[in-house]
């Protein structure tokens, strides 16, 4: 054997069996080429299958084109950036931080309906939201357009990221805005910022990245782009000038908030239900005494609209004649001056909520309850509840709790949901304001004020609870009520005639106690009775009825 590798050897030497290798091309190039190729010779194993090479592929086993120069052609898949440790480390940190965007954005929704201990808001939770969602929309831009990198890109995201500075300068400054969003709004805005600069960071770093390799796989930097780069880039950059309107227009709606949080209010907000949000309760008149027994302070409860709207305005002109000597008025949680209350929030909780803040401003009656629309619910509940305060009760054109499926419905409740989501965007209220001259009292508690988040979200708490637990919150009280109790119906003729069952159920709703003063229909009136002159006249003579049989009752009970 060894002979034969001897002779093998010497057959070797002498080249008679073995035929020499021919020099391979690259000994010909001088021998700064000769150094750089030498990188890019392919494995002699070459009868080995291989797959199609990619940007991870060893630069050692991939074969060199013939008539090389040593460098890579700039389509070459192995020409990335992912070469980059850094490069790829930012791409998982941006989807980690997605990630942790969706879930903190999966949180944010459930506690629109459901609020979480600890997250609960005295806002809407609709800014939080939308605040979410947008750096959600950044991070998804930045993960899928990752490898595009682009100055455009990184300009429009600055500009995002500036914006978003404003906001949260806003959301900090003003007081009645820190409070309303809290620590969740804060954060919200603050994470949209710094994933903003994330996402700024990122393109930057890529486009190095991008540019390095290119210059050490190719020997020059590629600045033509391919038909689906530039289409990458366009749609990066369309997505990103959305994101700057919608940012804009939240910028404009957190403006106008800050206004509205200038507007000065009559009485003051009482922190409720263990100082989770506060009510806004106030009282015009003085405490006085008829023949040595207190006078009975009205109690006014609003229905669909805020109740400085116009209801108060016609207790003011009842107490301005004299017809009555005092009177108290609250905004439920959600409308005008009130915080939202945490979800869910039935009308029993409204009506607990009230009394704890009447019980905190030292206010104990006796009561007159004044009620209109869906307040009578809560109305009902509280005189359930205060049986011995409450000498009488007045309804203008109540709802029955036979009817609450009606705004209950999850289609209502839908549009509601959907018509906070975009209330953070405020394009009704910015019109109103820049070209409508809509005031700050228009939009807090007048004809603008269903266009706020808090409003409508306090619309939606209704409809989420109206036809179950309000609705057995209601039952129980008709079941309690005091027989004897004075009671005044009103109704609006317009709804009387048009809802047959609507009339059936306001002819029920006088059966509530054994002491029916007077029902009434007002022909002409519509369901807010005291926005016509014979709804505000009837109003108040039935009201003087109430008063002088609240004492005829309140008399024979000392007697």
């Amino acid at each position: 054997m060894s002979s034969m590798w001897k002779g093998g050897n010497q057959d070797n030497q002498n080249g008679d069996q073995l035929t020499a290798e021919p020099p391979h091309p690259i000994a010909q190039d001088d021998g700064a080429s000769r150094s750089s190729r030498r990188s890019y010779e392919p494995s002699r194993r070459s009868h080995e299958p291989r797959d199609e090479p990619h940007e991870r592929t060893r630069l050692l086993d991939r074969p060199r084109p013939p008539n090389s120069d040593g460098y890579l052609d700039p389509d070459d898949p192995a020409v990335s950036p992912y070469n980059l440790w850094t490069v790829r480390a930012m791409r998982y940190l941006t989807i980690l931080f997605l990630i942790i965007s969706f879930l903190w954005w999966v949180l944010l929704l459930v506690s629109i309906f459901v609020s979480p201990p600890g997250l609960h808001t005295r806002g809407s939770g609709f800014f939080d939201f939308a605040y979410t969602c947008l750096t959600i929309g950044n991070l998804l831009v930045a993960t899928i357009f990752f490898i595009t990198p682009a100055k455009g890109l990184r300009i429009t995201t600055a500009i995002i990221a500036v914006l978003l500075a404003i906001d949260m300068i806003i959301i900090v400054s003003v007081p009645r805005i820190r409070l309303e969003e809290g620590w969740v709004g804060i954060a919200s805005v603050v994470w949209a910022f710094v994933m903003a600069v994330w996402c700024i960071l990122t393109d930057r770093v890529v486009a190095y990245g991008k540019k390095e390799e290119e210059e050490r796989l190719t020997g020059r930097a590629e600045t033509r782009r391919t038909l689906k780069e530039w289409v990458a880039v366009l749609v990066a950059t369309v997505l990103t000038v959305v994101f700057i309107i919608i940012v804009i227009l939240m910028t404009g709606t957190l403006g106008v908030r800050a206004r509205d949080a200038s507007l000065k209010m009559y009485g003051d907000r009482i922190l409720v239900d263990g100082d989770k949000y506060a009510v806004h309760v106030a009282c015009v008149g003085n405490v006085s005494e008829t023949n040595g027994s207190k006078d009975p302070t009205v109690l006014l409860e609003a229905g669909e609209q805020p109740l400085e709207y116009d209801f108060e305005h016609w207790a003011y002109a009842a107490y301005k004649n004299g017809t009555i000597s005092r009177y108290c008025y609250w905004d439920r949680p959600g409308y005008a001056f009130s915080d939202n209350a945490p979800s869910p929030h039935s009308a029993g909780m409204s009506a607990d909520a009230l009394s704890e803040a009447l019980a905190k401003q030292g206010e104990q009656g006796p009561w007159i309850l004044i009620s209109a629309g869906t307040g009578s619910i809560v109305s009902r509940i509280f005189s359930s509840r205060h049986m011995k305060q409450v000498t009488g009760i007045m309804m203008v054109d109540p709802m029955h709790e036979d009817l609450l499926h009606r705004i209950a419905s999850p289609s209502r409740g839908f549009i509601l949901w959907a018509w906070g989501i975009i209330s953070p965007l405020g394009t009704v209220r910015l019109a109103g304001a820049l070209f409508k001259g809509r005031t700050r009292e228009d939009r807090v508690y007048g004809r603008n004020a269903y266009q706020s988040g808090k409003y409508i979200k306090a619309q939606l708490q209704e409809n989420l609870v109206a036809d179950n637990l309000s609705k057995n919150e209601v039952s129980s009280a008709r079941n309690i009520q005091s027989s004897d109790t004075p009671l005044v119906i009103v109704s609006s003729g317009i709804e009387v005639r048009k809802d047959s069952e609507w009339e059936r159920k306001q002819k029920d709703l006088t059966t509530l106690t054994e002491n029916l003063v007077s029902w009434d229909v007002v022909n002409k009136a519509p369901h807010m009775v005291w926005s016509t002159l014979e709804g505000r006249t009837v109003m108040e003579k039935r009201l003087k009825q109430l008063v002088k049989a609240a004492a005829k009752v309140k008399t024979e009970a000392e007697e």
